[in-house]
């Protein structure tokens, strides 16, 4: 009898303990997903501000590509170091971090009074976001362990990217005042921080060794000087400073290398660099980042130069783009055993690249409607590019390394965001005065840079 007892409570324990795990699990997929929604609020907000926050802070038009580069460079820099920290010494420590250090940086950012002021902001802003990305995932497979359950909560935390994507816009179209939207977002991000510390519970794959602080160091230097060269390059891709910048990237990136091999705990395993699915993870994140999110990042700000569009009326023509990429993504799922998320990403880049070769001529037509069917083939593009990059970057790892897979692939996305938005700006500037000229040159380099990710991810899969 007392063997049947423990039995039977042993029983009644393991069934509470289940029936426990589905409120965390969806308190766990709820909490991340909103604070990844904000994150990428924060990052998309100032798309349709542009203007108004370039002329508060008598920000001139060469410097106004740091006002959109600030957030992806410090996404770009913190990633890895963020994952690798998160899978190491608790994914939920370095969330909670994330959380609270976006809502102090975000509100810092309505208070700047200056263009490096608000930068700096922006870059801490990145840093912040970092820390909620990548641990986001790392939370994500640990509350979701089936492989039905992660394909589940990827699909909706991907479609929280669109989502924020979505929404940031509108919300600072909709305010009075850019600097409000900063504040909004401080505060929300805030009491997501505060029901995280109650509701998420610890998880982490520990490997022992110490931080790699010589390797994050380093690579944010790269990462610092390759944007800044990518930035200072469209006055100019042949003087001496752009130069050095690209020399020292190109140093700093060897010496990253070398150091990574040397350490005991690396931020990122260079032998992963020799599988092909991580390889296809981080090709896929990086052509969205150059191709998809380079251009629609600068879009808004051109149309409200060339056609004279309100910051909110902007921001509901991009609810089109963003928010048709959220319902896709939302359902994407539902593709799962019919097509692989290596063929969804192909399919999403080349729906992008269909999308934006229809807006070719749209930006010197001065109407609105002509960018319309590129704006919804593209979204669509985008919701399956958004859907399929989580799940592609935690499958390119070993599951233990979670958070690190998700930073590396993100990593590469932001890094191709930063080069992406310098890019578009030095194209449509490059038009001899022309902003459609500029525009159209844009475009097409958009498309072909998508053509370009479909077939790298596409060439780059596991040999039998």
């Amino acid at each position: 009898m007392p063997q049947l007892e423990r039995t039977a409570q042993t029983a009644t324990t393991a069934r509470a303990a289940e029936q426990a795990q589905v409120p965390r699990a969806t308190a766990t997929l709820a909490l991340t997903s909103v604070a990844t929604a904000v994150a990428l609020m924060t990052y998309t907000a100032p798309a349709v501000t542009l203007p108004d926050t370039a002329a508060a802070l008598h920000t001139p038009a060469s410097a106004q590509a740091w006002l959109l580069n600030g957030t992806p460079l410090g996404l770009a820099a913190l990633l890895l170091v963020a994952g690798s920290l998160a899978d190491d010494y608790g994914r939920r420590r370095i969330f909670l971090a994330g959380t609270v250090a976006l809502g102090i940086t975000t509100a810092l950012g309505g208070l700047a009074t200056s263009t490096w002021l608000f930068t700096l902001a922006r870059i801490a802003q990145g840093a912040a976001s970092a820390a909620i990305l990548a641990s986001s995932l790392g939370l994500l497979v640990h509350a979701f362990p089936t492989a039905r359950g992660r394909l589940h909560a990827t699909g909706v935390w991907g479609a929280c990217v669109s989502g924020g994507i979505a929404v940031g816009p509108v919300i600072a179209g909709a305010l009075p005042g850019w600097r409000l939207t900063y504040w909004l977002l401080a505060v929300v991000t805030l009491v997501v921080s505060a029901l995280s510390a109650r509701a998420l519970t610890e998880s982490r794959a520990p490997r022992g060794g110490r931080p790699d602080v010589v390797g994050a160091l380093v690579f944010g230097l790269a990462l610092v000087s390759l944007v800044a060269a990518l930035t200072l390059g469209r006055d100019g891709w042949l003087r001496t400073p752009v130069a050095l910048l690209f020399a020292a990237a190109v140093v700093l990136i060897a010496l990253f290398a070398l150091v990574e091999h040397r350490t005991r705990t690396p931020m990122i395993d260079l032998s992963l660099l020799r599988r092909p699915r991580f390889l296809g993870s981080a090709a896929g994140g990086f052509f969205t980042g150059l191709g998809v999110l380079g251009l629609f990042t600068f879009l808004p700000a051109l149309l409200q130069r060339t056609m004279g569009l309100s910051p909110i009326d902007t921001a509901w023509l991009f609810l089109l783009w963003s928010g048709l990429s959220f319902l896709v993504a939302l359902q994407a799922k539902r593709l799962a055993g019919r097509i692989s998320p290596r063929h969804q990403l192909a399919i999403g880049f080349a729906l992008h690249a269909v999308g934006v070769l229809t807006m070719l001529g749209a930006i010197g037509s001065g109407s609105w409607v002509r960018v319309l069917p590129g704006l919804l083939i593209g979204g669509a593009g985008s919701g399956l590019l958004n859907a399929a990059l989580p799940l592609v970057a935690v499958e390119s790892v070993p599951i233990e390394r979670a958070a690190m897979g998700s930073g590396a692939q993100q990593t590469f996305r932001y890094i191709g965001s930063c080069a992406g938005v310098a890019l578009t700006i030095a194209l449509v500037t490059s038009g001899g005065g022309s902003p459609a000229h500029g525009s159209d040159i844009a475009l097409f380099v958009s498309a072909g840079l998508a053509v370009v990710g479909a077939l790298a991810v596409l060439g780059l899969r596991e040999r039998a």
